[in-house]
């Protein structure tokens, strides 16, 4: 199967053209993602729902991340990427269901099985408010290990340093490809590396999305 090619721009956001993933990940070219966190509300209490990365991804292996993300290969808009909810985690959605969160800018590099990586991504940013049931979710196998479901505010005192962990509930894959409900303590060091107030200000932003 060919290599998705990314849209490549300088750190103006000019374009440069194309680039295979692999290419723009090694060269640290600058490229756009999508980001969309999944959010509920029970009674007084805000949840935000986010996945734990599968073991073989070529960036942050087996590190908790946004709910369903994806980069914009080729040509592809914003409107075209809303395909990243349905393909990681079989929630159907219209772009028109999200709520803008804003912009988030990561510059990051690090190794992956003695590979070297640079990500330079720019991400818009959304939420989606979603009542699924955990286990009503359907997990792509190559993508996403598991998704757990937190209270916002509890994560907010996570990743303000108030608590050193969360007992989280979720739901993950096994070898067969089955579902499986499962508990585990999170820690804010296990989530993909961003700067320091994007978690914080995200999960303020659900908080007062809905």
């Amino acid at each position: 199967m060919a290599e998705e090619r990314f849209d490549i721009y300088d750190e103006q956001l000019n374009p440069l053209g194309t680039a295979s993933r692999s290419e723009t990940h090694a060269l640290g070219y600058w490229h756009r993602s999508f980001h969309c966190w999944l959010t509920r509300r029970e009674g007084n209490r805000q949840y935000v729902r986010f996945q734990l990365r599968q073991a073989g991804k070529d960036t942050y292996p087996g590190c908790y991340d946004i709910t369903a993300a994806g980069h914009l290969t080729a040509g592809e808009t914003m409107q075209d990427a809303v395909r990243e909810i349905e393909e990681e985690l079989g929630v159907a959605a219209r772009f028109e269901d999200l709520i803008p969160l804003g912009e988030a800018r990561k510059e990051m590099s690090g190794e992956v099985r003695g590979v070297p990586f640079i990500d330079r991504e720019v991400s818009d940013v959304f939420a989606l408010v979603c009542s699924l049931p955990l286990d009503a979710l359907k997990l792509q196998f190559e993508e996403v290990a598991a998704v757990f479901e937190a209270d916002v505010e509890q994560m907010i005192r996570l990743f303000e340093g108030e608590l050193a962990e969360l007992i989280c509930e979720g739901v993950e894959l096994t070898a067969a490809g089955e579902r499986s409900k499962v508990k585990r303590a999170v820690r804010a060091a296990e989530f993909v590396p961003r700067e320091s107030s994007y978690y914080a200000l995200i999960m303020r932003a659900l908080r007062d999305c809905t």
